[in-house]
């Protein structure tokens, strides 16, 4: 038996890179790139024992140089998923670099670009971006469990206690500060806003929501829940209008005629079940097939209830496509093209080889942060995800964005859309805007703003452009 003493792994340290850069107008700014350590108060019997390393987050953080932090605005940016890293917002619409890779219908081929970002909010805001423990290059520390941060509160915790720690170490209290999340990120984004404020009393001057779901009972199709159908059905409008199947009618007809029926007529037929007359669900199933581009008997055959999966796998059924759930726009085949539900999202396909070769390239050549782990660009290894403060009830953040925006009548929120996003429909993002508990008073604290592309809107050349200034000015407190 061998007396020999096995040491134990050195402390995990902070380790960050910086290097220098100028933007296209010819400012120079400083980028900052690698990973810090959370540590968490240890208490024994009472008594204060110290901190132990619990996670290490990797972030870029972009700061221009000579700016005044008092009123130089700072944006902490991060995507969803959950298991997404922020490689999606960072390099396709907020960051000073950015993935070049074409657009639906004339996808580039490998190895893609990168180019500088003349649009990059870093003109009008220093930039924060983080990923999520076990996403990028954010694990547990050495000897700790990561599950702890696989679920709601556990994410939120340690994406504020990141927040925190840099807003400290950077003297940026009295900066105005800004939340960007997409997806996910905008659960994340609307908890943020209102944990940043009762456990830190750090308030916010806006919150930006890309492609939000706050209210998880819009988008999720169970048994019994019918409000999904009727909130999905101006994006499906959207999707075959943009495949041909409204003729040559003007998008913004075909959407006000598919949300004049999401509004209330259809509703009203779900609700009215097997009590509907034979007429009244014949008229019924012609609105519906007409507006999704499905036939009247397939409609007929759903019970009028088409769920999103089987929409993206049937609508071109016969031109043996399938069309994207993240972005409509992209078409893909399947080896079966009889199948129910396709078996890989076309635009996920589309956006994921692009952004992790630019990805692994800038951060090892560009921002000299070297790391033999992979990045984990969007990972399955925070499944499965912990909802267990909302058991016995479905999930929503509109109580505490509600909240934080009562507690601080200053919070602008700012919701970017997708008309032909199947992910996140901007038809839900509006009825759970119109059923924000907030007083009449703050709501032109909200604004919309809406993109004729997808999830990630940004990767259509005119949406990235116009979502670009709509962002800016948003940070600068413009009103449209």
């Amino acid at each position: 038996m061998s007396d020999e003493v096995v040491e134990k792994p050195a402390a995990p340290a902070d380790n960050l890179v910086t290097t220098r850069h100028t933007l296209p107008s010819g400012e120079p700014y400083t980028a900052v790139t690698g990973t810090v350590v959370l540590r968490e108060e240890v208490f024994a019997d009472g008594r204060f024992e110290g901190h132990r390393p619990k996670a290490e987050l990797f972030l870029t953080a972009y700061t221009l140089d000579g700016a005044d932090p008092l009123t130089r605005p700072v944006t902490f940016a991060f995507n969803g998923g959950p298991g997404s890293s922020s490689v999606w917002l960072h390099l396709g619409v907020l960051g000073p670099r950015r993935v070049v890779m074409g657009d639906a219908g004339a996808l580039l081929p490998p190895p893609y670009g990168l180019a500088d970002n003349a649009e990059t909010l870093l003109a009008v805001s220093d930039l924060v971006f983080v990923d999520p423990v076990s996403t990028g290059f954010s694990r547990a520390a050495a000897g700790e469990k990561a599950e702890p941060y696989h679920g709601f509160s556990g994410d939120l915790e340690s994406v504020g206690e990141i927040i925190r720690l840099w807003t400290t170490r950077n003297g940026r209290w009295m900066s105005p500060k800004f939340l960007a999340g997409e997806s996910y990120g905008t659960v994340r984004a609307a908890g943020l806003a209102d944990h940043l404020q009762s456990r830190y009393g750090m308030f916010l001057n806006g919150v930006m929501l890309i492609s939000s779901v706050l209210d998880f009972a819009t988008v999720d199709f169970n048994h019994g829940n019918d409000l999904p159908y009727s909130l999905y059905l101006p994006t499906y409008a959207a999707i075959a209008h943009y495949h041909g199947l409204h003729g040559d009618r003007p998008l913004a007809d075909v959407l006000a005629e598919a949300e004049r029926y999401a509004a209330r007529d259809y509703p009203w037929a779900l609700s009215m079940g097997n009590r509907l007359t034979p007429d009244e669900r014949a008229a019924a199933v012609a609105t519906v097939a007409a507006l999704s581009g499905l036939s009247e008997d397939y409609v007929d055959r759903v019970d009028l209830r088409i769920e999103h999966i089987r929409y993206f796998t049937e609508l071109l059924r016969s031109r043996r496509l399938t069309v994207g759930r993240l972005d409509g726009r992209f078409t893909g085949w399947e080896a079966d093209s009889g199948g129910e539900h396709f078996t890989a999202d076309p635009s996920l396909s589309a956006i994921m080889g692009p952004y992790s070769a630019a990805l692994n390239h800038y951060l090892r050549t560009e921002l000299e942060f070297a790391s033999d782990l992979p990045y984990e660009v969007l990972t399955s290894r925070v499944s499965p995800w912990s909802y267990r403060e909302f058991e016995g009830t479905h999930v929503t953040v509109t109580d505490k964005l509600g909240a934080a925006m009562r507690a601080n009548p200053h919070l602008r929120v700012h919701v970017a859309c997708g008309y032909h996003d199947g992910a996140t429909p901007y038809y839900a993002a509006e009825h759970v805007l119109a059923h924000l508990p907030i007083p009449a008073e703050l709501a032109a604290n909200v604004e919309v703003r809406y993109y004729e592309a997808g999830h990630m809107m940004y990767v259509h050349e005119p949406s990235r452009i116009r979502q670009s200034a709509d962002l800016a000015a948003f940070v600068r407190g413009e009103q449209a």
